[in-house]
């Protein structure tokens, strides 16, 4: 399989790109290369923003699938879809839970994937994606749209896969060590009054998920998250488990809450990627660790 990853220089992309090469596939890297391509990997120079140079550093490749780890806007999504038109049939998207955001409730069910169809969704091209502010404060929305202008326009096979809050690894995020830092030290967490359930996934899994996606014949999206959602105080009772302290939970003002202290449930139903063949872990069989790893940091 020849493959195509543009971005995973840090988090689950890097070990992506190590999943890929090490199940003998020829990996192909495209980034600004801020960051060093792990070994056996061919490198590629460029600003994915920049069609022209994309177009010049990709020359006459071809690839079996793509990989896109940093897509977040439908303007970006529109470059892609020019760009590997005829050099790809088959394309998987990492999107995000947060496609999700506004539909939750509190009480809710567990969100399947029909519940954002991307052949439904309308895209913008007008609004001011290349603003790092407001493509940072539609992140959900960035993303919805590159589900969207993707799966209606491009002349390829579109997988987009919503990955849940990954956890461990190389988090550059904080947002588990918010929690493990604050419990560890007795101060006090911020939640919401009644905190609903997330779903979360291990980086290891999400990038065996995303190297088996790429290898799969599947199309349209996929959920991807482990087994167990939890609330903000679950979650701070399960940290607190492990490194034998009593969390402090507190009520504060909505600019103050905890990462992961959402006032609605969109937790992710993962029957379609169990019915194509994908048994994910359960959450608690690997929370122990990554809390241990973020408390050693």
């Amino acid at each position: 399989m020849d493959v195509c990853v543009i971005g995973g220089s840090r988090h689950f992309g890097r070990r992506l790109i190590g999943e890929l090469r090490d199940s003998g596939a020829a990996v192909t890297v495209v980034n600004r290369g801020t960051t060093p391509a792990p070994p056996g990997v061919t490198h590629l120079l460029a600003d994915r923003d920049d069609e022209a140079a994309l177009r010049t550093a990709l020359g006459g490749r071809r690839f079996d699938v793509v990989v896109d780890q940093v897509c977040y806007s439908p303007l970006q999504a529109a470059v892609a879809a020019r760009v590997f038109a005829g050099r790809t049939r088959r394309y998987v998207l990492t999107s995000t839970v947060e496609v999700y955001a506004e539909l939750g409730r509190p009480g809710g069910p567990a969100v399947p994937e029909n519940s954002v169809v991307p052949s439904d969704v309308l895209f913008d091209l007008e609004l001011p994606w290349a603003d790092e502010r407001f493509l940072a404060d539609h992140y959900g929305e960035g993303k919805r749209q590159a589900e969207a202008l993707l799966t209606r326009e491009a002349p390829f096979d579109v997988v987009p896969v919503r990955t849940a809050h990954v956890l461990g690894g190389a988090d550059f995020t904080g947002r588990l060590a918010h929690y493990v830092e604050r419990i560890g030290q007795g101060l006090p967490v911020v939640v919401h009054p009644a905190p609903q359930p997330a779903s979360f996934v291990h980086e290891p899994e999400i990038a065996r998920f995303l190297a088996w996606a790429a290898a799969a014949d599947f199309t349209g999206p996929v959920n991807a998250a482990s087994h167990g959602p939890l609330d903000a105080r679950e979650l701070c009772a399960a940290i607190g488990g492990v490194i034998a302290a009593v969390p402090r939970l507190a009520e504060g003002p909505h600019e103050l809450l905890s990462p992961f202290s959402f006032d609605r449930c969109y937790a992710m139903d993962t029957g379609r990627a169990s019915r194509l063949g994908f048994g994910f872990s359960s959450v608690a069989d690997w929370l122990p660790r990554v809390v241990e790893e973020a408390r050693g940091r």
